[in-house]
């Protein structure tokens, strides 16, 4: 368990946290046998073999004929159903697919609702490098992604403010904006039909830029559309191509 999650809870379910760990073991290194499952988890080895037996009865792990544990049929199911929860626009995948074909580059839908920001699709390209911390299901950097900045755009700034309050301003490299005045300069000045670009922030040598989706409903989730590239600059085609994106997935 990462120190950065905070204090643990005063009803903390150890078992359930061992559960989990172990399930990180094995998604991240599949057919592992239950000792290096153990070592890994950082578990005794009888602990770890009663969870590994409960969670391959759950099909959450499957064991193998080797007596080793990979994945088991339940994980992508329930990934699934973690995608249908985030409510996608039904033109979302063939707007992304037609964004990828013209420009080459891995295009993502972000939203933000309740619960916060979270990659809700990706659909890669061949000419941008693949960011593992931009998956299905996973939170947003939002002050140092075109994708975190365009949502934080669309929020009025005192909820904006605590937002980026509580999540802080880390820098993920040497060109993250982490004074919060300037980044807050720099989202007064996103307006409605402009793109939001990013050069470095995130990963070097990685630059993006993102578009907020029109909504026609207040109260609806926000959505933005990116894309990225390994390009310095975010040629003025792409940009017109993204925000013909943004455009297409506001719902009928």
């Amino acid at each position: 368990m990462g120190d950065d999650r905070g204090r643990a809870p005063e009803d903390f379910v150890q078992s359930v946290s061992r559960a989990l760990r172990v399930l990180e073991v094995v998604t991240a290194t599949p057919g592992l046998p239950v000792k290096a499952i153990a070592r890994r988890a950082g578990l005794n080895l009888s602990t770890t073999y009663h969870l590994v037996r409960t969670l391959a009865y759950e099909g959450y792990v499957c064991r193998l004929k080797n007596g080793c544990y990979d994945v088991g049929s339940e994980l992508p199911r329930r990934f699934y159903d973690v995608v249908q929860s985030l409510g996608r626009p039904p033109q979302s995948r063939a707007v992304l697919g037609h964004l990828v074909q013209v420009t080459g580059l891995s295009a993502y839908l972000g939203r933000l609702g309740d619960a916060g920001m979270v990659i809700a699709d990706v659909v890669e390209g061949p000419a941008s490098p693949h960011l593992e911390d931009l998956e299905v299901g996973l939170g947003v950097a939002a002050h140092a992604t075109a994708l975190g900045k365009a949502l934080l755009a669309s929020m009025p700034g005192p909820e904006r403010r605590s937002y980026l309050r509580e999540q802080g301003l880390p820098a993920f490299t040497r060109n993250t904006t982490t004074d919060a005045e300037a980044l807050e300069a720099l989202l007064r000045s996103v307006g409605v039909g402009r793109l939001v670009v990013e050069h470095g922030e995130f990963r070097d040598g990685v630059s993006c830029a993102a578009a907020v989706v029109p909504r026609t409903r207040v109260g609806d989730p926000v959505w933005a559309v990116v894309v990225s590239t390994r390009a310095d600059e975010v040629a003025q085609p792409i940009g017109a191509e993204i925000l013909r994106a943004a455009h297409d997935l506001v719902p009928a």
